[in-house]
């Protein structure tokens, strides 16, 4: 996977795909008008885990009609001010799933199946080199 993400003004860039999906990144300090990087991290945990979900209930044969997924994400104080704890809550509408039957569900896609779930506690190297151009 490959992302080149380039410059647009201080507090602003684009990141694109390999396939040309694009992202706009706004980090200005007032008059946000688009998602942050954190922000855009709790995004792509709440999806990966929404299709998880998703995927995991049509497997059992059950039908989902709708599904919505909060997430809330409490950060340290000091830099790097990462996450320190996240929250979901999932607001799930079955008419044929078990709450116990869907609290399994949930748990494997975060736990087991969500990629970004399990990148947010791995221990990841991190390289970076630098060309002046």
């Amino acid at each position: 996977m490959k992302i080149t993400t380039e410059y647009i003004s201080d507090y602003e860039y684009k990141s694109t795909t390999e396939n040309g999906h694009s992202v706009t990144i706004d980090m200005k300090p007032e008059g946000k008008t688009l998602q942050s990087p954190m922000e855009l991290v709790l995004s792509a945990l709440t999806g990966c885990v929404a299709v998880e979900i998703a995927l995991m209930i049509q497997k059992r044969r059950k039908t989902l009609m709708d599904l919505k997924v909060e997430a809330s994400g409490q950060r340290r104080d000091k830099d790097p001010k990462g996450f320190t704890h996240i929250e979901l809550h999932f607001i799930l509408t079955s008419p044929d799933a078990q709450q116990e039957e869907l609290d399994k569900i949930a748990a494997l896609a975060l736990e087991k199946y969500c990629s970004v779930g399990n990148s947010l506690k791995a221990s990841i190297i991190h390289e970076c080199s630098i060309v002046r151009s």
